[in-house]
This record gives C-alpha cells, sequence and structure tokens, in this order.
C-alpha cells in the first residue's frame, strides 16, 4: 500500500517538474544571455538594466503583490508585466506577459505589450508576430482607452489598446526597414486618430516614412493638419518635430528648451533624420552618434538611431 510520505513524495517532485517545464518555456521566449543582461544592441553592445527610481521599485512590488493574490486576473498579469517593464527588467515583463497569453489567449492586450517589450530587447521579428497577432484579435471589437502607467500632467490618457497596436506594430515594421509594411500601418494610424497628440505622433512617423521612400508631396500632404496651437498634452516634442518638417520651425528652436539642448532621444532622432534625408548626412551621422552616446537605450528614438547608424553608417 503507498504511504503519505509516497503521495507527499509525488506531488513534491511533480511541482518540481512543473516549474521546470515553465523554466523550459521561458528559455524559448528570447536569446540566452548571461547575467542581467536585457539584449544586444543592434551595433553588438550588451545591455543591461539601469537602476529604477525608487517610487517605480515600490509600484512594481505593489502590482506584484496584486499579481499574487489573484494571478488568474489578466487585469492583474498586465500592470504586473508592465511595471516590469518600467523597471527596466524586459525579460521578465516578456515573461509575465507570456503567461498572460497562455492563460488568455484571445487577449489582444497581452501580444501588444509582450510585442512593445521585444521592440525594447530588439527582437524584432518577434515582436511583429505578437503585434500582428493582436491586430487581428481586435479585428470588429470596441477600442477601449489603455490607462497610462505613469500619467500626464493632467492624467488624461491620450492612447487606446488599437492605437497603440498600429503604432507599436508600424514602428517595428520600420525598424525592420520593412517600409512598405509600416507604410499602411501608420496611414491607418493617421486617419484614425481621435486627438491632436495621436495625430502628431503618427504624422511624424508617416512623414517620415514618405521622405525616406521618396514621395516628397505626399510628406508635405499630410503635414497640413498640423498647427502652432494645437490641443497637446503630452506629444509636444512631436508637434515640434512636425512643425520643423512643415517649415514653421527651426532646427535650434526644436533642439532647445529654455535655452538647454534637449535630451529627449525622439527629437533628436527627428532631426537627425531630417538631415539625413535632406542631404546633410555628415550632421545626422553626429546626430546620431550623440544620441548613442545616451543611456536611455530602450527608448525609441534611441532604438531607431542605432538601427539607423547601423544602416547608413557602421561599417
Amino acid at each position: 500500500m503507498k504511504t503519505t510520505a509516497y503521495f507527499l513524495l509525488t506531488a513534491i517532485l511533480w511541482m518540481l517538474g512543473c516549474k521546470q517545464e515553465r523554466k523550459m518555456d521561458a528559455s524559448i521566449l528570447f536569446t540566452a544571455l548571461a547575467d542581467s543582461a536585457q539584449a544586444i544592441s543592434l551595433m553588438g553592445d550588451t545591455l543591461y538594466p539601469h537602476s529604477p527610481y525608487e517610487n517605480v521599485v515600490l509600484k512594481f512590488d505593489s502590482a506584484r503583490l496584486a499579481y499574487e493574490a489573484s494571478p488568474n486576473d489578466a487585469d492583474k498579469i498586465i500592470w504586473y508585466g508592465r511595471w516590469a517593464g518600467y523597471k527596466g527588467d524586459f525579460r521578465q515583463a516578456i515573461t509575465i506577459f507570456s503567461e498572460g497569453i497562455q492563460k488568455f489567449p484571445d487577449d489582444a492586450r497581452m501580444y501588444r505589450h509582450r510585442g512593445h517589450r521585444y521592440i525594447s530587447i530588439r527582437e524584432f521579428d518577434r515582436a511583429i508576430a505578437d503585434l500582428e497577432k493582436a491586430a487581428t484579435l481586435i479585428g470588429g471589437k470596441k477600442d477601449e482607452i489603455e490607462p497610462d502607467g505613469q500619467p500626464n500632467a493632467m492624467n488624461i490618457p491620450i492612447s487606446s489598446l488599437h492605437s497603440n497596436i498600429w503604432y507599436h506594430l508600424g514602428l517595428a515594421y520600420y525598424l525592420k526597414n520593412d517600409l512598405a509594411k509600416a507604410l499602411p500601418v501608420y496611414e491607418r494610424a493617421v486617419k484614425e486618430s481621435e486627438n491632436d497628440d495621436k495625430l502628431v505622433s503618427t504624422t511624424h512617423w508617416l512623414y517620415m516614412l514618405y521622405r525616406m521612400m521618396g514621395n516628397d508631396s505626399a510628406a508635405q500632404r499630410i503635414l497640413a493638419p498640423i498647427k502652432t496651437e494645437m490641443n497637446i498634452i503630452e506629444n509636444n516634442a512631436y508637434q515640434k518635430l512636425c512643425l520643423l518638417y512643415k517649415g514653421a520651425l527651426t532646427v535650434d528652436s526644436v533642439m532647445t528648451v529654455n535655452g538647454t539642448v534637449t535630451s529627449n532621444d525622439a527629437v533628436a532622432y527627428g532631426v537627425a533624420n531630417w538631415y539625413r534625408y535632406n542631404g546633410e548626412t555628415e550632421k545626422a551621422k553626429q546626430l546620431y552618434e550623440k544620441i548613442l552616446q545616451g543611456k536611455v537605450w530602450a527608448s525609441f528614438g534611441y532604438i531607431a538611431a542605432e538601427a539607423d547608424y547601423v544602416r547608413y553608417y557602421k561599417k
């Protein structure tokens, strides 16, 4: 007869097996790296997380406790993963969202957020697969506001699930230099922009696409709705860039804030790109290099500068 000890040992071995299985599953989610490394840059450098701010760690801990109390709550999984990303552990975030996908395979939010973090670690093909899946899952469904993890000054969310899926999918194509696929995504995103913040951010990327594809007339045409006076809550940088493209602002006025050179990678990248497709390639190169000397390697401006520098300048 099997004893209580036998059944207890069997249960323990089963649980250990489940943990090992989960570990093996996680190991195929991304390229294996040593220690706490998060990614290999497109330049070939190993990228490590920066020390997060204390309030970010506290919010991550709170999200983790909420998840542990309700591990089958989709919202709890999402916030747990989002705060893991905010504190710089993108691989942990990807692992968390992957668990969410296993539990909620038809929830587009899981793929949208995991796709975002695949962009952060330069896994663009995986990002595209996730974001294309998310786009399929939202087909025919009503859009929903996506709450901000770090709210703007007015505490008014400016984005939605659908717009974030299109925005990040277009970006992933762009970073892969698949401009033909990025183009219809950003054209759709511009048409579906429901507020000025969305309009300026998507117009910025669409303008660059048109210029890079040699369609200068279309690039100028889409700038028509961009004005000096707009109801912008947080995307002032993209508005300034669009006004630069339109000829309403100078480079100096875009690159400075209160007399200080901006540290915003998105602005610097937009200006660098503007230099390049206007023939000032040396100025573009110098500005790309300045961006890449920074430390915020997960910003979209940094990643885009990295991709372009490798594509156009690295020997």
